[in-house]
């Protein structure tokens, strides 16, 4: 039964990663919607879709208590505001990275995602690191400062979607929700703004209510679902699988993001990218051979605490 459960979280993972890495496929199809007005649609279509779920699922009287306990908590509400303009950012930043042909810049921060988590567990959180995890890092700082010397452009877009997520990865922490609450509160924070948006900024014609089944309606209402889904399909299925293995299929998505840079939307690679990215991968086997090695170390501890 153990092998079944650990097997489906490592399917449900994988596709959630999936869905992520082929994530540019779809914005590229809105790329002539401004990419401030697919924002703000995919803000306020994923918060319909979230209620809608809750809903269906019969979760509500629990969504309505997690909201009040969180109205009473201070901290956690200031929280889980910040989550949501931190999480916002970095949609925004996705979607113009793809709109304006820097697939491979956000490719570049999902790989050095990962290595952000660590530096800021280590101040924020004062957790304790390894040598691997740090020489990781410092091949990773590395190869973003060769790209900027080197090729003479400051992968501004990369540097700030990894830190976006990795403060967004800190204060989910923090707070601790359930991703069904969690991603429905957010997106309640941030839909006024969104929804004010839609309102006063002169939309490009991209959403219409005649006919209102058009191809850039359901595409923008769509960014709701496609935004949830792969969440939801995570949250199930990590909490299946050891931690080691989720750090390993993380990389899926930058990995697809990477290909369809190169493969589809022939954006330049350079030899500067590729010493770049050859320096972020390298940083990234040393950090996962840090996690496979500590991994059976903490398995005993566990036995021992038991």
């Amino acid at each position: 039964m153990e092998n079944k459960s650990l097997q489906q979280g490592a399917v449900i993972t994988f596709v959630a990663y999936l869905l992520w890495g082929i994530f540019p496929i779809y914005w590229k199809l809105l790329e002539h919607v401004p990419a401030g007005e697919v924002l703000a649609h995919r803000i306020v279509w994923s918060l319909v879709f979230m209620i809608f779920l809750v809903l269906v699922t019969g979760n509500w009287r629990h969504f309505m208590e997690t909201v009040h306990i969180l109205k009473k908590d201070r901290k956690k509400t200031i929280a889980i505001i910040t989550a949501s303009i931190v999480i916002t950012i970095n949609w925004f930043l996705f979607i113009f990275s793809v709109q304006h042909g820097h697939v491979l810049q956000a490719s570049l921060g999902y790989y050095i995602n990962p290595l952000i988590s660590i530096l800021l567990a280590v101040f924020v959180l004062k957790e304790k690191t390894t040598k691997g995890q740090v020489l990781s890092f410092i091949l990773a700082g590395i190869g973003v400062l060769y790209l900027t010397l080197s090729y003479g452009v400051f992968p501004w877009i990369s540097l700030l979607l990894a830190l976006s997520f990795g403060f967004y990865g800190l204060i989910k922490k923090t707070v601790n929700l359930h991703a069904m609450y969690g991603l429905t509160i957010e997106t309640l924070v941030i839909a006024p703004v969104a929804l004010l948006y839609l309102i006063v900024i002169p939309s490009e014609g991209s959403f219409t209510f005649s006919p209102l089944f058009g191809a850039d309606n359901l595409l923008l209402i769509g960014a709701g679902i496609v935004t949830a889904v792969p969440l939801l399909l995570f949250a199930a299925g990590a909490k299946r699988i050891p931690l080691a293995m989720v750090g390993f299929l993380q990389y899926i998505a930058p990995t697809i993001m990477f290909f369809l840079g190169v493969f589809l939307y022939n954006e330049a690679f350079t030899i500067h990218h590729m010493i770049t990215f050859a320096l972020i991968w390298l940083a990234l086997i040393i950090y996962m051979a840090s996690i496979y090695r500590d991994a059976p170390r903490g398995r005993k501890k566990e036995n021992a605490d038991i």
